[in-house]
């Protein structure tokens, strides 16, 4: 679990859950379509992945809901990439065994299947006593536990977790929610000028 005390300065309290993230675990680092990130950049607070809102989301590829979120997961991040976010994709095999594959046989179905452009991080756990710490302080924050596949987490650039929902709530429902935090970042930057 991530406490403020764990933080050695404010700015370092202040980066997204990414930072969190590389934290914990050093095999986790997502893979993107030009390849995977390395460990440096990671924790170089100015790569594009950093200070940014995030989608955080638990997949699998052998679900019900995997279609209709993949399609809208790309489709927000395609329309809000550019902007300041990025969905953040954990394959989990919790719920009903429903991502058997490996890592890079996910991340291929992922990508060729539903042109995947966000980061796809290693298969991990997500509830439960073998929950990465990642996962755990989302859940700490929200005090919501993923049950099914595809929950859903936004969390803002400052590394504040919002709001959480499960798999029944589409991403079409939660995009005005992902949109006004990125509007915020927007109107921001532009009084930053």
């Amino acid at each position: 679990m991530v406490n403020k005390t764990q933080c050695s300065s404010k700015h370092e309290c202040s980066v997204t859950i990414l930072q969190k993230i590389s934290s914990f675990e050093t095999d986790l680092y997502p893979s993107l379509p030009g390849g995977k990130l390395t460990r440096a950049a990671f924790f170089n607070l100015s790569h594009p992945l950093l200070l940014q809102v995030s989608l955080v989301v638990n997949v699998a590829s052998e679900c019900g809901f995997t279609d209709s979120h993949y399609k809208a997961l790309q489709q927000l991040q395609k329309d809000l990439g550019p902007y300041h976010f990025n969905v953040l994709a954990f394959p989990c095999n919790q719920f009903g065994q429903q991502e058997p594959d490996t890592n890079k046989e996910i991340e291929s179905f992922a990508r060729k299947t539903y042109g995947a452009s966000f980061p796809m991080f290693s298969k991990v756990a997500v509830s439960g006593a073998g929950a990465i710490p990642a996962f755990k302080y989302l859940i700490d924050s929200t005090g919501e536990e993923p049950t099914w596949n595809f929950w859903k987490y936004l969390v803002d650039p400052n590394g504040k977790v919002v709001k959480a929902w499960d798999s029944t709530v589409s991403v079409e429902e939660i995009r005005p929610h992902v949109t006004e935090l990125v509007r915020k970042i927007i109107l921001k930057k532009k009084d930053e000028l």
